[in-house]
């Protein structure tokens, strides 16, 4: 069961598609990381799913219903915590919960409780008087104690130091441990995201370029080193399409490959390099977005 569908979704402002038809499914359980540059249509994308935005063409589905017409029965069961967040300043943290709790019958007092006290959270301060760190923790916390079926995260880390990001990504582990939930989280922040996500969707231009389980992208890009015995001259014609930013310094040969396995592609390198000792190591997720937004834009500009 998907948690989310789109078909063709599309938002146009004036004459520029920050989403383009866009088709995209999110499988109940599963951690979505939302990637893509600035402009990508990553935030526009969320406000559509969650009817802050209406959109242009096409239309998206979320927890069965048409995101148009979310209702009282479907946000009681979505969190939503976003960088730019309006929350009630004047109130304390305490008030805050209090607030919230009556708006959702599944709120559970003892992860409050728990999430609380992992925070640290200061509950008789009002929230104008916490740390934009505190203020996400106290948001989050105000959408994770009714363990939502879906939560929404748009650029959660902004701002916030290394100790804040690992309390935030804790708490949204410590929840995700005690039952099946969906969550779709979208930041410039790709290694804290690593920690999270089991799948990636990365949007160029507002449309969809990648869609996969986390596992298979990082298993099927290598950054590769080939030493031969003596400098080329040059790069050998026929470099296969899924090698990715090659270059030579010396007698050493560097490049990405795209589409890994050890038998193709140490293959590959003897056909091209006989005398080559390869190595062959992982990348990390941030580094494998580097080299598809440089793709991305390398053929942006191409087009142009």
């Amino acid at each position: 069961m998907n948690i989310i569908e789109t078909e063709n979704l599309t938002r146009r402002f004036g004459r520029n598609d920050a989403v383009n038809g866009l088709n995209l499914a999110v499988p109940e359980g599963s951690t979505v990381a939302l990637l893509g540059a600035n402009g990508a249509g990553k935030t526009t994308t969320l406000k559509l799913l969650m009817n802050l935005l209406q959109p242009t063409a096409g239309s998206a589905r979320v927890l069965g219903a048409d995101s148009r017409r979310l209702g009282e029965k479907e946000f009681a069961q979505i969190g939503y915590v976003s960088e730019n967040q309006e929350l009630p300043l004047w109130m304390t943290v305490r008030q805050l919960l209090d607030y919230c709790r009556n708006f959702y019958p599944t709120w559970d007092r003892d992860l409050e409780a728990t999430l609380l006290k992992q925070f640290a959270l200061p509950t008789d301060r009002p929230l104008k008087q916490l740390s934009r760190g505190m203020t996400m923790k106290a948001a989050l916390l105000s959408s994770l104690a009714y363990r939502p079926k879906l939560l929404v995260l748009d650029e959660p880390f902004s701002g916030l130091d290394p100790l804040m990001r690992d309390e935030f990504i804790s708490g949204v582990l410590e929840v995700s441990a005690t039952g099946q939930w969906t969550v779709v989280v979208s930041s410039h922040d790709i290694g804290e995201v690593e920690r999270l996500a089991d799948r990636v969707a990365m949007l160029d231009a507002g449309r969809l370029r990648l869609d996969e389980t986390t596992e298979a992208l990082l298993g099927r890009f290598r950054r590769i080193e080939a030493t031969l015995d003596e400098a080329p001259a040059a790069l050998p014609a026929g470099l296969p399409t899924a090698w990715r930013e090659v270059e030579h310094a010396g007698r050493v040969i560097r490049f990405v490959d795209t589409a890994y396995a050890r038998e193709a592609t140490e293959a590959a390198c003897r056909r091209l390099f006989p005398d080559a000792a390869v190595v062959a190591q992982p990348m990390a997720l941030r580094d494998i977005f580097i080299v598809l937004a440089r793709q991305a834009r390398g053929a942006a500009e191409a087009a142009a």
